[in-house]
């Protein structure tokens, strides 16, 4: 089995390299194209900022290289926003694997934003998330989701609900970090590396 993790500016590759370590799974962090092609499943992290993010991956041809993909690819975070049509974050156009608008959380008085802690998952009945991850507690820090969809595997609700993990063909995402989600978090990365092609 052979993982990549993408290499770029994002912010939380080490941390997800420790996840995978702890579970004996190996990986290679690059950015090398032919490595990325040729892997057996790809993650695509990531903490930081839209429009900054789209530039970096534009700029290296990596944007065409992840919607090319044809293994079983991870979304992480901003990874999974990324993958999305468009960002509320400075208007960002992204990859369009996910037909989705990122939104900006509009704060309410008991809800700050960013989104920051741990909230439960309501996985789908159909999700390729294990159905003992339902009622789970994740690890979330954002200011921005994606809107429930046809698309959604997980659900939480934050100010509204919103799509906490989702998959479309051979790509799979979260919005939540698995690698800062104890338990649940390994379940997490578990069901992604049980997932078909």
């Amino acid at each position: 089995m052979r993982l990549a993790i993408i290499k770029y500016n994002a912010g939380n590759i080490q941390s997800v390299s420790f996840a995978l370590e702890r579970l004996g799974i190996a990986y290679s962090i690059t950015d090398d194209p032919e490595t990325i092609r040729k892997a057996d499943r790809v993650i695509f992290p990531g903490v930081g900022e839209a429009r900054t993010t789209m530039n970096y991956l534009k700029e290296r041809k990596l944007d065409i290289l992840i919607k090319d993909l044809r293994q079983p690819v991870l979304g992480i975070c901003l990874g999974m926003q990324l993958l999305c049509k468009r960002s509320e974050e400075y208007d960002t156009a992204c990859m369009g694997v996910f037909a989705q608008t990122v939104k900006q959380f509009i704060p309410q008085a008991d809800k700050k934003v960013p989104h920051m802690g741990w909230n439960t998952l309501q996985v789908a009945t159909d999700s390729w998330l294990d159905p003992a991850l339902d009622n789970s507690y994740v690890y979330f820090v954002h200011s921005y989701y994606v809107p429930v969809n046809a698309g959604s595997s997980a659900i939480t609700e934050y100010t509204v609900p919103f799509s906490a993990a989702m998959q479309k063909d051979n790509f799979y995402a979260v919005q939540f970090h698995p690698e800062k989600s104890a338990a649940a978090g390994v379940g997490v990365l578990k069901s992604f590396m049980r997932a078909a092609n």
